[in-house]
């Protein structure tokens, strides 16, 4: 059968750079040929302008702000040689000038402390001012016809006013004022859980004091008045703000620590713990128990436990392992509340009551300072974010004060 079949001998020669057809192969003549264009040599150029456009990206401004930070953190503590070159006669004038500056510091010193002779002098002249916004909101008083006056002058600079009738004799108490207030900050707004609200709504005043136990103590004193409520046996809640005697480069006291009251918790009310309920079967009789553990929760209550850092011999010796870091994130955070409870808060308690302050704590005081791209940028990140962070919140109200616990005394700084 083989020799019916029709075999072409002719040109059996294997395909060679020499013979092979200029006719394209049936395979390859159903290809085309890449498309790449040539390289023009403008076509390497990078527009100066795209690179900026990309410069101005949150992540490239991170990685170039991790980059300058990585490497002046080599840079700490090294001289530069600079001031060793310097001749004998220029060392003297620099030291001169040290001596000079050393003095404008201990002016300074003597300039915060006339500062706090004046607060402690404005604080009495408005306690009387405070005791009567007490007696208001708690109904124990009538406000009179000149504060309603006052009063009704201030509302009459708002949009919507509506005049109040003056000839009312019932005494009508603000509930929940300051638990309002205290939700209307931002920050502060964020540590008051669910739990807190019913022991909350028996806060009657915050007040302030200067007078610390030693008289040569620096700082202040934020005091917590309660009705008689079904959580705790205080009628006061303290918290101490304790200054170090010294200023930093900005001219402010350096925190020391801040000490809190120990909350006398009624049974099962403790508002800072959890307690978890676990049954328990015994193997050998089969009979089961109820276990109790308590673990701790997120708390307003809290704020009168305040975080502490560990000496470096106590980190040592401890196996507890301690993040160094969160704690004194926790301790910036507790120390700015507190001076914005002692600065904002307490003196301007209607404005927060009201939420008028939220329009000068969300705004923040550097906007003004924005350029108009700058600000078209923040107001596309706040689209995308619905909550504003708490960090973010305190970064707009301007930079917290340092703390150190270099030198502390512990027994100074440990609950009383």
């Amino acid at each position: 059968m083989s020799s019916n079949l029709p075999i072409t001998t002719a040109n059996m020669a294997a395909p060679t750079p020499q013979n092979t057809p200029l006719t394209r192969a049936p395979i390859t003549s159903r290809l085309s040929r890449p498309d790449v264009p040539d390289i023009q040599e403008d076509a390497a150029e990078v527009d100066a302008n795209d690179i900026a456009a990309a410069l101005k990206s949150n992540a490239a401004r991170q990685v170039l702000s991790d980059m300058v930070q990585n490497r002046l953190g080599t840079l700490i503590g090294k001289s530069s040689g600079y001031i060793e070159s310097l001749s004998v006669e220029v060392k003297r004038s620099l030291a001169a000038v040290q001596g000079i500056e050393h003095r404008q510091v201990e002016l300074q010193k003597a300039f915060k402390g006339e500062v706090r002779q004046l607060e402690k002098k404005y604080l009495d002249l408005s306690k009387p001012l405070y005791e009567r916004r007490s007696a208001i909101i708690s109904g124990a008083s009538l406000p009179s016809a000149e504060e309603l006056e006052a009063g009704e002058a201030e509302a009459a600079k708002e949009d919507e006013y509506e005049p109040l009738p003056k000839d009312s004799t019932k005494t009508a108490p603000i509930k929940g004022f300051w638990l309002t207030a205290l939700r209307n900050h931002l920050g502060i707004r964020e540590l008051i859980s669910d739990r807190d609200v019913g022991a909350l709504e028996h806060l009657t005043d915050i007040r302030i004091s200067y007078d610390l136990p030693e008289n040569d103590q620096l700082g202040f004193k934020l005091i917590f008045h309660f009705s008689p409520n079904e959580y705790f046996e205080d009628a006061l809640l303290e918290k101490t703000y304790i200054y170090r005697p010294e200023i930093d480069w900005s001219g402010d006291y350096v925190y020391q620590c801040s000490i809190g009251t120990p909350i006398k918790w009624r049974e099962e009310r403790d508002l800072t713990k959890e307690v978890e309920v676990k049954k328990q079967r015994n193997k050998n009789t089969n009979r089961i128990r109820l276990i109790r553990k308590a673990r701790p929760v997120d708390s307003f209550f809290n704020f009168f436990n305040p975080p502490e850092i560990p000496s470096p011999l106590v980190m040592e010796e401890s196996d507890v392992e301690f993040d160094v870091d969160e704690l004194e994130n926790r301790q910036a955070l507790d120390y700015q509340i507190g001076e914005d409870i002692k600065d904002r808060i307490i003196p301007r308690a209607v404005d927060y009551f009201t939420g008028k302050a939220l329009q000068w704590e969300s705004e923040g005081w550097e906007d003004e300072f924005l350029s108009d791209e700058d600000a078209d940028e923040d107001e596309d990140e706040e689209e995308e974010e619905e909550d504003n962070d708490l960090d973010d919140a305190a970064s707009k109200r301007g930079v917290l004060r340092k703390s150190t616990t270099e030198g502390v005394n512990p027994d100074e700084c440990k609950q009383q």
